[in-house]
């Protein structure tokens, strides 16, 4: 036998090499990096689920789209927006203008795979129509009160319209301001579908632009207006070099003069005159527009009625055409002969407003 055909023998009676069993440990291996793989991808398509629900919800909210926002909760229960006036059609355009002003992003999420539950946290950035609802109400209250001087009245629907009004009015004329806040949305599994758990007040709040219901807000505006009126607050601090003279966009005031006079009791009062200008477009009287108050040793006066007519008491109350100027007077009690401190400043002006003062010799 030569030396090649020994060698063909030798390969033939060889034993197999091991090379094949180490293919087959990579082939299992393969298979459990594959089947972790699909394991891991299942479990972050899954969690993506509750954050798309997530993600709808919050693109309804900005839509005003209720029948969407429904159909993602729960148990299909809108009762939260009951007494939430973005359901009231004469306020809609409105608020669908502040609500396509929000935007959010998607902060944070808690998966729980086993018992089929999740939380989604969005940040969220909305109108907050705090400026644009006092400027609203501080409207609404003055048109009410010169329709009432007037003898007329509104039924409910024209109140609404006459509020969705001005509220569309006073959203193109004031400058937006934002708020943001974290909201976290707890979700359940149904089926093969995530579901919200609830609406909650943050929710509408955001969707209300930190407004909930106009009615309310006017009754809690002119509670507030009334308190601090009757509140014993001491007077503002004023130079007797200063003259009232004070103009805005609503009207303009300039104090005339001033002079004691006897009231209806035969107790001594101050009449106070200045001359008024209706700047607005529609007519106005300086009874709805200006707040006038005078205050001696710290304490308020009270308002007071002449013995005699005054005709300017009459233009104080008269509603006057728009650029017209009149020279109205109101009246207040005395205490005694000190000092009178007066401040002027916007009437219905909720949260404040710029005022002017200034030092009356009663003597």
């Amino acid at each position: 036998m030569d030396t090649n055909d020994q060698d063909i023998l030798e390969e033939q009676t060889a034993p197999p090499r091991k090379r094949k069993k180490k293919k087959s440990w990579i082939i299992v291996l393969v298979i459990v990096i594959l089947a972790a793989a699909l394991g891991t991808g299942y479990y972050f398509m899954e969690r993506q689920k509750p954050i798309s629900t997530a993600r709808n919800y919050l693109d309804d909210i900005k839509a005003m789209n209720f029948d969407g926002m429904k159909e993602l909760l729960q148990s299909n229960d809108m009762t939260a927006l009951d007494n939430a006036d973005i359901t009231n059609d004469a306020y809609a355009a409105f608020f669908q203008k502040v609500n396509q002003k929000m935007t959010y992003k998607i902060t944070k999420t808690k998966f729980d795979i086993k018992n089929g539950t999740a939380t989604v946290t969005a940040h969220i950035k909305y109108i907050d129509g705090s400026d644009i609802y006092k400027e609203t109400i501080a409207e609404f209250v003055k048109q009410i009160v010169a329709s009432a001087f007037s003898g007329t009245s509104l039924s409910e629907d024209e109140t609404n319209q006459k509020l969705a009004s001005l509220l569309e009015e006073k959203s193109d004329t004031v400058e937006d301001k934002f708020a943001e806040t974290d909201i976290s949305y707890p979700l359940i599994q149904a089926g093969d579908k995530w579901k919200i758990v609830s609406l909650d007040e943050e929710t509408v709040k955001i969707m209300s632009a930190n407004f909930v219901n106009v009615q309310d807000e006017i009754n809690q505006e002119l509670t507030n207006s009334e308190n601090q009126a009757n509140s014993d607050s001491p007077a503002p601090s004023s130079s007797t070099d200063g003259t009232i003279d004070m103009s805005n966009d609503k009207f303009t005031i300039h104090y005339t003069q001033c002079r004691v006079v006897k009231d209806i009791s035969g107790a001594s009062c101050l009449l106070v005159y200045y001359d008024y200008t209706n700047n607005t477009s529609s007519p106005s009287s300086a009874m709805v527009d200006v707040n006038l108050k005078a205050y001696q040793k710290d304490q308020a006066l009270q308002a007071a009625i002449p013995e005699n007519d005054e005709a300017a008491i009459d233009q104080y109350m008269a509603e006057i055409k728009p650029g017209q100027t009149v020279n109205v007077c109101q009246a207040f009690e005395l205490t005694d002969t000190s000092d009178v401190t007066i401040q002027a400043g916007e009437a219905f002006s909720f949260g404040g407003g710029d005022t002017q003062t200034q030092i009356l010799k009663v003597q």
